[in-house]
């Protein structure tokens, strides 16, 4: 196996077991526990490695941006959960706007057995989902496309947002914090959620339960911009009551 193809394995291993052993995988593939830490070492620089004792973990550090086809297969299970409340809130013939997270394509793809939708996104791959859709319209941003991420983002795209009044807003976060609010690891994805949330009724936050106590890099908002919090598991008493006090409503699957 070369090494590039070890290195694949390794991090598509990563995704699927959230950890690996340096001594098993040098067994696996019948090389030097030296030359599998070497293959840790560079998934750890790239962001989707955390190295511990004998082995490492997924990164799912709050301030590192993993490319979008590795968020794409994280927590789907999760994400599937949170699609499927999601779906029961939105009405047939609603406007809404859908960040480029790989949630929101986990949404709009459950959206998809709604009639007459308006759908405006920053997202690329939400865009070529939907392009199959009979009697919807699909407006796409534009912008500078992302790097790795399918998404448009800068000045274009926020103006474009800003140029739409939509009934709800679907979005997510790499952190959220009762003391912190919502925050997101880089500027420009802030920024575009900042004009979409801005743009929208009903804002609705779709977040997995790993995103829970979380504090990344960039501020989005507080929970007064905030109307609605969907996830895929009880968050517990505490945060309920926070929502509550707060003025937003809690859905999670299976309540």
């Amino acid at each position: 196996m070369l090494a590039i193809e070890r290195k694949q394995y390794i991090k598509d291993l990563l995704q699927k077991e959230k950890k690996v052993i340096v001594s098993d995988l040098a067994q696996q593939f019948d090389v030097t526990e030296e030359t599998v830490r070497r293959d840790l070492m560079k998934l750890e620089s790239e962001g989707f490695a955390r190295r511990i004792y004998g082995g490492a973990v997924a990164s799912e550090s709050e301030n590192v941006d993993l490319p979008y086809s590795v968020r794409k297969i994280s927590n789907v299970e999760q994400k599937r959960r949170i699609a499927e409340v999601s779906e029961g809130l939105i009405p047939e013939n609603s406007n809404i706007m859908l960040d480029g997270s790989s949630t929101a394509l986990f949404v709009v793809k459950a959206l998809k057995v709604k009639k007459n939708l308006t759908v405006i996104t920053n997202s690329a791959e939400i865009v070529c989902e939907l392009s199959d859709k009979v009697f919807w319209r699909v407006f796409a941003t534009g912008g500078l496309l992302k790097e790795g991420g399918y998404a448009f983002v800068g000045a274009r795209a926020i103006d474009s947002i800003k140029s739409f009044h939509v009934d709800y807003a679907i979005f997510s976060c790499k952190g959220i914090d009762r003391a912190n609010g919502l925050t997101d690891s880089n500027d420009n994805d802030a920024e575009v959620k900042k004009a979409i949330i801005s743009a929208a009724r009903t804002k609705i936050l779709a977040i997995d339960s790993t995103k829970f106590e979380r504090v990344s890099l960039v501020e989005i908002c507080g929970f007064g911009d905030v109307d609605v919090v969907v996830t895929d598991k009880n968050p517990g008493p505490e945060w309920a009551e926070f929502f509550e006090t707060n003025g937003v409503r809690l859905y999670y699957a299976g309540d």
